[in-house]
This record gives structure tokens, C-alpha cells and sequence, in this order.
């Protein structure tokens, strides 16, 4: 990336807190994902908003290296220079999905960069193995990936309303139009296989910044089994909050008590 980072991802500075609060979309998504949680939060709060490489919002394309980005290291490598570009400090990066652990992979590269994470739906590892329950057998995850390959806008739909609320809500439909608005074959499956078959359990040991997870009842991505393992697993402290809800997207489906959370987090 050649031009300046802030640009190229769409960053942009809502708000006048005090306290800067970095927030990070996840698969599928952009930062609209957040439009509902905005509004509650940036009165108290400057927020910070970007899109990832992978985003169907961002201009150009090519940004997006299926190789380069074949693990989270080069995610975590643009949100440090993200971060430091835009001068930002000791802020709070809320994470949703991948971006939470990318944010951890982040933070134990550079440990000073953020304040503290707020880790939402996050998870090192989807999928099962021996003594670890991450949620998905490898025949599912190879079914996602031919599905992608095959049959694009149908996956994207399903996989939203099984995700997100069902068929038909509101939340859902946004979510479909988001993921939809990535490619195929040149984004979304590479970056599935990255996600689906990765496994960063090995990196929650090294994490010394004060995490708090958040997390549905319900989740189908993220099992309540995962959040416990976390828990257990990461360096710092951790704190964990559990939504009475289902889903795998509480800023879609619950924006006033994820942004209720979130508030008395940070108070």
C-alpha cells in the first residue's frame, strides 16, 4: 500500500471523547456493520472506523493479496501502521469476529499500541480438534468453501441468515448486501480458507494487554466454549460478558446492549 494507509482503508474520526475506541469489522462485513452502535457511542466517545483490505467498500481492489494476506500477520502489520499513521494513542481497539484476533496479534507485537481490547464473537481457532471444541468439523468448512467456489450469492445468503437472525430481518439483509459485495472467487474463499482453517491458539498466552470478551448465548460461529478456553488461555486479565441473545453479530442484533457493554467496560 503505497498511498497513505487512512485513505486506502476509509478511515474515518467520529466523535470528541476523550477516550478513542478503534472499531474493527470482521469476514463479509464493513465498517457499516457498526452503524447501529455509532450513534450511542460517540457522544462519550471519538470513535475511529475502517475497512479492511477484503472489504467490498474499499476502491481499489488489488489491495487485497491472497497470498500476502494468507494469515493474520499482515492484518495485524496494517493495523499497527494504521494505528501509528494516525497518531493514535492509547486507544481501545473493539474487535468483532477475525479483527478481535487480529487485534491480538497486534497487540503482542506491539504491546504499548492499545489500552486495551474488547474482543467480540472471537475465536483462535473454528475449527474442533482434540481436547478443543471451536464449532465446525472439517467436512462443514470444506462444504463453505465449495459452496463459495460454486455458488456465491446463494452461500452469502444462507450463510448471513444462519449467522446473523434468520431470513428476512433487517440485520440479516445488511449483512447480505455486505458480503455479496465481495468476490468470490478473488476475496471471499481465500480469505475463508485464512479464517476457517487458521489457528492462533498459540498467540492468547502472549497477550499482556486487559482483554474483556463479549459474546451471544447462541453463537453458531463462536461456541460459549471458545469464550471459556480464551478466558483461560490469555496472559492478561479477562473479563467476559455474555449477551442472552443468538448470533453471531450483537452490533446488528443487540446495538444498545452491546453498546451498553461496552460503556460500562470502559467506565
Amino acid at each position: 500500500m503505497n498511498e497513505s494507509l487512512a485513505r486506502s482503508m476509509n478511515a474515518t474520526t467520529v466523535g470528541s471523547g476523550e477516550e478513542t475506541l478503534i472499531l474493527a469489522h470482521g469476514f463479509g462485513s464493513d465498517q457499516s456493520i457498526w452503524d447501529d452502535v455509532v450513534p450511542l457511542l460517540e457522544r462519550r466517545y471519538t470513535l475511529v472506523l475502517f475497512d479492511w483490505c477484503f472489504a467490498g467498500t474499499v476502491s481499489d481492489r488489488s489491495l487485497y493479496d491472497p497470498v500476502r494476506y494468507s494469515s493474520y500477520e499482515a492484518f495485524a502489520d496494517d493495523l499497527i501502521s494504521l494505528v501509528e499513521e494516525m497518531n493514535l494513542k492509547s486507544s481501545i481497539l473493539v474487535g468483532h469476529s477475525v479483527s478481535g484476533m487480529i487485534a491480538c496479534v497486534a497487540a503482542v507485537k506491539k504491546p504499548e499500541l492499545f489500552r486495551s481490547l474488547v474482543l467480540i464473537a472471537t475465536t483462535p481457532r473454528l475449527l474442533n480438534t482434540q481436547g478443543y471444541e471451536g464449532g465446525f468439523e472439517l467436512s462443514q468448512v470444506e462444504s463453505i468453501f465449495s459452496s463459495i467456489a460454486t455458488k456465491f450469492e446463494e452461500w452469502a445468503s444462507e450463510f448471513a441468515a444462519i449467522v446473523v437472525d434468520g431470513p428476512g430481518s433487517r440485520a440479516t439483509d445488511k449483512f447480505i448486501a455486505s458480503i455479496k459485495n465481495m468476490r468470490s472467487q478473488d476475496v471471499a474463499l481465500p480469505l475463508a480458507k485464512t479464517i476457517f482453517l487458521g489457528d492462533y491458539r498459540d498467540i492468547l498466552p502472549k497477550v499482556v494487554t486487559p482483554c474483556h470478551l463479549i459474546n451471544n448465548r447462541k453463537d453458531i460461529v463462536v461456541p460459549t466454549s471458545v469464550v471459556e478456553y480464551m478466558q483461560s488461555k490469555i496472559m492478561a486479565k479477562c473479563d467476559v460478558t455474555i449477551i442472552e441473545a443468538e448470533g453471531h453479530f450483537p452490533q446488528l442484533t443487540s446495538p444498545e446492549k452491546l453498546a451498553h457493554i461496552i460503556q460500562a467496560i470502559l467506565a
